[in-house]
Parts: structure tokens; C-alpha cells; sequence
């Protein structure tokens, strides 16, 4: 059974992390913000992942065990809360939007780790005002419970770029796409062309933070053309895949 280390408060800082490092999994008493101010940064539970760019940040529950991955040379924020203290009232992992404000306020409140005074509790304050108006994005990819379901994504999961329809793959796992497609209803509350789509773009984001040219990331991820990456790629995250490849 894997360790989990217990680490009671969340900390407050700035920390960076070449590109592959890892934080292996652990908990806090405490709610904690995970933001990414330069390259991308995927936190993963036992109910999936989450993967977020500069225009996302992650919630993380207070007693959630969780574990962070950077993609590309990271930038991370970490902003940690009472567990009283929840503005959004989530009980379970969110990706939230970041505006220009927000992001400006997440980076300078943490790197004033240790300091103390009123200028900082006043920053905290309009902090706390900008998250509760931000946006929840569906940025999740849920894990499946399901045995049958699992062994259909992991085939996805190994090659983003398969193609194959939900009939072809539930016959290389032996079950029906009937079968299946009630099973992605019930089990991750998607169906399987969103479910796909979403691992797509997790993967393009991964791709993109390690400097993979856009057209190859189109290839990689699937899609038909690079038109058509942009176009989803645009409307999931409000910027072009260029803008995420800098």
C-alpha cells in the first residue's frame, strides 16, 4: 500500500519544480490553492486528475490526498486555508478560472511567505473576494471504478491519438458499446466522446508545456486537423494552444 505522508498545514509559498518532478501523494488538515504561474501542473486522487495552465488554479479539499506532477519548468503557488475558512463551499478537487487580478494576487500573496502585518491581510482579503467569483472549469478526468471501463481508457490513455469507436474498443475488451456507454454515464457522469476529449486535452496541455510544436500536438492528440484542435483547444481554455507553448 503506497505511504501517504500527513502534512497538517498546507503551506503558503512559491516553490519551482524542473519539468517531470514530482510531490508524491500526501494530505492536509487544511484547504490548499495549487497555481501554476509558468508552465502546467497536474494534481492527481484516487477519484482521477486534473491538469491546469496559467489560467487555472486547482482547490484542494482539506483531507484530500493528492499528488503534483509539473509538465515544463514550474512556477508553483501554493495558497493554504483553514479548513474553516472555504469560500467556495467545494468539498471535492475544482479547477477554477484565474484572471489577470487573481493571478497577480495568488502570485504576490505567496511569495510574502512568513511575513505579517496589515498590507498583507489586506491582500489576502481581495484574494479571497476574487475566488469566490471564479469560475469552476470541467477540466476533471474522472478515474473509472468500473473494471471493464478502466481497461477501455487505459487503452486510451496509452495513445490519445487512437480513433478507434466505442464498438471497436469494447470488442478488443470484450463488452458491448451499449455496455459501455451506460457505463461512462453512471460511473464518470460523461459520455465517451467527452470523456475522450478531455483526456485529449489534459495530454495536449502536457505536450505543449514541454515545448511539442502545436501541429504535432494536434497529431498526437488526435485530432483531424490542427483547424479543429485550435477550435476545441480555444473553447475549453479561452486561448490558443500557442499561447500555452511559450
Amino acid at each position: 500500500m503506497m505511504e501517504v505522508r500527513h502534512a497538517p498545514v498546507a503551506p503558503t509559498r512559491t516553490q519551482r519544480l524542473a519539468s517531470g518532478a514530482e510531490i508524491e501523494a500526501h494530505r492536509h488538515d487544511d484547504h490548499q490553492i495549487v497555481y501554476a504561474g509558468r508552465g502546467v501542473l497536474s494534481v492527481t486522487t484516487n477519484a482521477g486528475s486534473w491538469v491546469a495552465p496559467a489560467t487555472r488554479a486547482i482547490w484542494v479539499p482539506a483531507g484530500t490526498v493528492h499528488a503534483h506532477q509539473a509538465h515544463g519548468d514550474l512556477e508553483l503557488h501554493l495558497v493554504g486555508l483553514p479548513a474553516w475558512e472555504n469560500p467556495l463551499r467545494l468539498d471535492a478537487p475544482t479547477v477554477l478560472a484565474v484572471g489577470p487580478l487573481l493571478r497577480e494576487l495568488i502570485i504576490a500573496f505567496t511569495r510574502t511567505e512568513g511575513a505579517d502585518g496589515p498590507e498583507r491581510m489586506r491582500l489576502r482579503a481581495v484574494l479571497l473576494d476574487q475566488l469566490r467569483t471564479s469560475v469552476q472549469q470541467p477540466t476533471h478526468l474522472p478515474t473509472p471504478s468500473s473494471p471493464l471501463l478502466r481497461a477501455v481508457c487505459d487503452l486510451l490513455q496509452s495513445d490519445p491519438s487512437d480513433n478507434r469507436t466505442l464498438a471497436a474498443l469494447g470488442r478488443e475488451v470484450g463488452a458491448s458499446d451499449r455496455t459501455l456507454s451506460r457505463l461512462f454515464s453512471s460511473d464518470l457522469g460523461m459520455t465517451f466522446p467527452q470523456w475522450r476529449t478531455q483526456l485529449r486535452l489534459h495530454h495536449a496541455l502536457i505536450l505543449l508545456a514541454e515545448k511539442t510544436p502545436v501541429t504535432k500536438v494536434a497529431h498526437q492528440c488526435g485530432w483531424s486537423s490542427t483547424s479543429a484542435f485550435i477550435d476545441v483547444f480555444r473553447r475549453a481554455f479561452g486561448s490558443t494552444p500557442g499561447a500555452h507553448s511559450r
